[in-house]
């Protein structure tokens, strides 16, 4: 069966698992700042294109609709496999081009910007294809199925200003987020002690009845990888890099080849330690990040996205109390969503500046869920920095483990269809 580079978030997949790539993980080196001046987008619209028109992209186009209301961008093309889908898409959003076949679009349209809203398992084929193109790419998390998969994207990064790859990490962006960070950053909150991350959420039998689901090698992982992966994106992002994992999963509930449950311990290179659930098996369902700090306990507590009022700073009791009210002021409330990281994303690109998650930032999430399916599934501790080229678990999640591993390599007639939601 020929290779599908343009596979929807709502129809069938076709192609399969991207090949992972030999090469050895490159250290990244911050590009410098280009010249403003001489931004190829000076003057402006960037052009925009949207691969899959499945759930997830409806997140995509209001966010780049808005943007276009305000100048910034125009939207040029969509892309699916499905071409009653692609034209509905496109008719809908008032997009001038459909397309069944992403080459011919990057070829005839030359987009600046692709939006990619895909299954995991084709991430790695369109976003090389759109880099190599010459385009920005926005690709939905998860990023791509493993480690190799993630260094063969970032080796066809530009090198000067551009282009480079962001994954969608919505969470990280908005008023909430940043006002905590700083404090964090300027330690106003004093060292970050203990933390915790949880993402339990309930998903029943009917959800993994769809034959993509709960499979390796078209979900690319279990609640840790498909559903976890943002909470524990804004937890690295506000603490900084952590050094070391110990991990259990559990089937507990549904018959699938992934987890279901899974807890870690981790250790971050500032001290701090922190405890993580993901669970697809949690009627009351939470996204919750706490830290304690020296002299406060900083709270998130939402489902699928956050502002403002999700948050809350409890001090402890010697802080005076004008320091602890100013710790309280988020100012104008700015919740998360893919509108604020695109804002910053076009911003970096008319800057000729590597974007928040991407490259090394945007790695360091899938190292630390891979590094979780390693000790889980060797009963061992992982560290920060090993898992690499002739590690089975550089390829695949699964690492080839015994009872975790699919026993036949099985693919899917159904493709993953990307959640709002997650």
């Amino acid at each position: 069966m020929p290779t599908d580079h343009n596979a929807s978030a709502t129809d069938d997949a076709t192609s399969p698992q991207s090949t992972p790539d030999p090469e050895p993980h490159r250290a990244l080196i911050p590009k410098p700042r280009a010249d403003r001046s001489a931004s190829p987008y000076a003057g402006r619209r960037i052009k925009a294109a949207i691969v899959g028109t499945g759930g997830i992209a409806r997140s995509h186009i209001s966010a780049l609709a808005r943007l276009a209301e305000e100048g910034e961008t125009e939207i040029v093309a969509a892309v699916d496999i499905d071409a009653d889908a692609v034209e509905r898409f496109c008719a809908q959003g008032g997009i001038p081009h459909a397309y069944t076949d992403l080459h011919r679009m990057l070829e005839e349209q030359r987009p600046d910007l692709v939006s990619i809203c895909t299954p995991p398992t084709v991430h790695r084929e369109q976003t090389v294809a759109a880099l190599r193109a010459g385009a920005w790419v926005w690709c939905e998390k998860p990023p791509v199925p493993t480690l190799a998969d993630f260094d063969a994207v970032e080796a066809e990064e530009g090198t000067d200003g551009g282009p480079y790859a962001a994954i969608v990490f919505q969470h990280r962006f908005g008023s909430g987020s940043r006002h905590v960070r700083r404090l964090l950053t300027e330690q106003a909150l004093g060292r970050p002690l203990v933390a915790h991350c949880q993402t339990t959420w309930y998903r029943n039998a009917a959800y993994y009845a769809v034959p993509w689901r709960g499979r390796w090698h078209t979900e690319g992982g279990g609640p840790a990888m498909g559903h976890g992966i943002h909470q524990m994106d804004l937890l690295l992002d506000l603490l900084g890099p952590w050094s070391e994992v110990r991990a259990m999963a559990g089937r507990l509930v549904h018959d699938v080849e992934t987890e279901d449950v899974s807890t870690a311990l981790v250790r971050f290179e500032n001290g701090a330690l922190a405890t993580i659930v993901n669970s697809v098996l949690s009627p009351d369902e939470v996204s919750r990040i706490r830290i304690d700090c020296e002299r406060a306990t900083v709270e998130l507590k939402h489902l699928y996205g956050h502002s403002n009022d999700n948050w809350r700073i409890t001090p402890a009791p010697d802080v005076p109390e004008e320091e602890a009210a100013a710790w309280s002021d988020f100012g104008a409330d700015v919740p998360s969503s893919h509108l604020e990281q695109l804002r910053e994303l076009v911003a970096s690109m008319r800057a000729g500046e590597r974007p928040r998650s991407s490259g090394a930032d945007g790695r360091t999430s899938l190292e630390l869920i891979t590094a979780l399916y390693k000790s889980a599934f060797t009963d061992t501790t992982v560290r920060a920095g090993e898992i690499g080229p002739g590690d089975p678990y550089y390829t695949a999640l699964h690492g080839r483990a015994p009872g975790w591993a699919p026993v036949v390599a099985q693919a899917s007639s159904a493709a993953p269809s990307e959640e709002v939601s997650a």
